[in-house]
């Protein structure tokens, strides 16, 4: 007897085939027959006469880590069919290291809230090694399958203490050891290496402000870590110093070469505001790599409008340049305020602003508009009209209004892939994976969960892509690539299986919405919404998760995915 019968299904089998109308029998979590007719007794019997049946999404890349300690059952993702990700991305993981500088590594970067940080802390702390951490997330009753990647500044900082990761080079002793301990790791079952050259990323508790650790490292230290990746064909994942040419020629230098090719990805592809032509040099960049550079390079790009939002002064967009840095590394609003309160900070805020060396955000005022406000008739518009309307500067209107309402001004802007062609064209590249969420991260700042929901409807609307081609993109493409085992719907496979709706993806981009998070203790969470008619069930190891929208009380009590490991 079948645990369950999916009937009449139109099949996406996640490897680019046309699809198939079949049945599915699924039996002990997983696919036991497929064929074009069953007559075979189950416990339960799903018509899906006017459904898709695809398989589970994977979200590439997550900072889930430390919210899979308190809330694995990660229901904002899976609700948008996602049943598989990735963690541990730009050098964060909690494989490894003491708690409290783990926290310290990960809160300013990640923007989590605070009382989330303190109630992971006041938990049991049992690993020692990596592969004991891999061994205690397969012990959590994880909600999707979770493929984590070794995270550099945890490494880093647990072997030579915070202190001197963030001051001074490593020993050669120093370098052996994360060689060593970066071997096991993989051996044990990590799906690759991350690292991180970004220099928005910050500490907070006693380093505050201070680069990450991963930051730190020089052009030997990185390459030691690629080569192991390289030797057992596996991820290295990079974020580049945008700052800095130098950080290309690096990974470029690590990318390239004889031999077996490096499996490396690279954040991220993006059709900036503050420079409409810099997309259009990935597409050569990654043909010459590929193909005459011996690469195996796949950047990632995010599925729509890369837009955020901020609390005033606290923003993860004012990270790149210093005095904005200086307000993020505020504890209270009386310390901004007295910040402000300075000639001379506001004059250098000012010169920094309006500085266009090195920006990743295009800082244009008629491009930031104001969503709440104390000041009602402000909310919807720019701050360039708001100034206009009080013949003011626009400059000095907006540092006059981040110091008279702090927090209590939220604002938005986007900063990039707001232009559908751009958008399109990168998604479907080739070597550019659509899957840049950052799910789990800046959770007031932005809330990507249904990336692969939102490049399905873009394929549904433009057809840009076929639906097969799409689906193949967010499923067994990522899996493939990454040497995961799910991502496909064959005998055999892992009954990780989305049901959707396909009328239902002819609609716009779901817009971001703030809520009240339970899971995050009540803390506020950016997410997404509007996947309820086109979602109509997600099945993890045979187990639903969501049906139309509800979210089951099994998710994140029941163990259903797995810890994955590369094939």
């Amino acid at each position: 007897m079948l645990d369950l019968l999916i009937q009449n299904g139109l099949i996406f089998d996640g490897l680019g085939s046309a699809p198939v109308r079949r049945d599915v029998g699924i039996r002990y979590g997983r696919i036991a027959t497929i064929a074009p007719s069953l007559s075979v007794e189950a416990r339960k019997v799903v018509d899906a006469s006017n459904l898709w049946v695809t398989p589970g999404f994977i979200d590439i890349h997550t900072h889930y880590d430390l919210e899979l300690e308190m809330a694995p059952g990660l229901s904002e993702s899976v609700r948008h069919g996602v049943t598989s990700v990735v963690i541990g991305n730009c050098s964060l993981s909690i494989a490894i290291g003491e708690p409290q500088m783990l926290a310290d590594i990960f809160q300013r970067v990640e923007t989590l809230p605070h009382r989330l940080i303190a109630k992971w802390l006041k938990k049991s702390f049992s690993w020692q090694t990596p592969a004991e951490y891999l061994q205690h997330l397969q012990q959590l009753p994880l909600g999707p399958n979770v493929a984590p990647l070794f995270g550099h500044s945890a490494l880093r900082a647990y072997v030579m203490g915070l202190e001197r990761s963030l001051t001074v080079p490593p020993s050669k002793f120093d370098l052996k050891i994360m060689q060593r301990i970066t071997a096991d790791a993989l051996d044990a079952g990590f799906v690759g290496v991350s690292i991180d050259m970004f220099p928005w990323h910050r500490m907070s508790g006693e380093w505050q402000g201070c680069t990450i650790p991963s930051q730190h490292a020089k052009f030997p230290e990185y390459a030691m870590l690629a080569k192991l990746c390289r030797q057992r064909d596996l991820v290295f994942q990079v974020t580049p110093n945008l700052q800095k040419l130098g950080s290309f020629v690096d990974i470029l230098r690590m990318g390239s070469g004889f031999g077996k090719p490096l499996r490396l990805t690279i954040l991220s592809a993006l059709d900036v505001v503050h420079d409409r032509n810099l997309w259009r040099i990935f597409s050569p960049i990654l043909l010459i790599w590929n193909r005459f550079l011996n690469g195996n390079v796949r950047f990632q790009t995010l599925t729509e409008p890369f837009t955020i939002y901020s609390d005033g002064p606290v923003s993860p967009l004012f990270e790149e340049f210093p005095t904005g840095a200086q307000i993020n590394g505020c504890q209270s609003r009386k310390e901004r305020e007295k910040l402000w309160q300075s000639e001379v900070f506001r004059r250098q805020f000012r010169q920094e602003w309006l500085n266009d060396k090195h920006k990743s955000f295009h800082r244009q005022l008629d491009l930031m508009a104001v969503v709440d406000c104390p000041e009602v008739s402000w909310q919807g518009l720019s701050f360039a009209d708001i100034a206009h309307q009080k013949q003011q500067e626009p400059l000095d209107f907006f540092i006059q209004a981040l110091q008279n309402y702090d927090t209590d001004l939220r604002w938005v802007a986007t900063g990039a892939n707001d232009r559908l062609k751009p958008r399109l064209a990168m998604m479907q590249h080739p070597y550019i994976f659509p899957g840049f969420t950052d799910a789990g991260a800046h959770v007031r700042n932005l809330g990507y969960y249904d990336g692969a929901l939102s490049l399905l409807k873009q394929a549904v609307t433009t057809n840009f892509l076929s639906p097969e081609a799409a689906i193949y993109r967010v499923t067994g493409e990522p899996a493939q690539w990454f040497r995961l085992d799910t991502g496909v719907v064959k005998v055999g496979a892992k009954a990780d299986i989305v049901l959707l709706d396909p009328k239902a993806l002819n609609q716009p981009i779901s817009p971001q919405v703030l809520i009240s998070d339970p899971l995050l203790d009540g803390e506020p969470r950016m997410v997404k919404r509007g996947s309820d008619e086109i979602v109509q069930a997600v099945y993890i190891n045979g187990v639903r998760v969501v049906c139309k929208g509800q979210v089951s009380d099994r998710l994140g009590y029941e163990r259903l995915g797995t810890v994955l490991s590369p094939y």
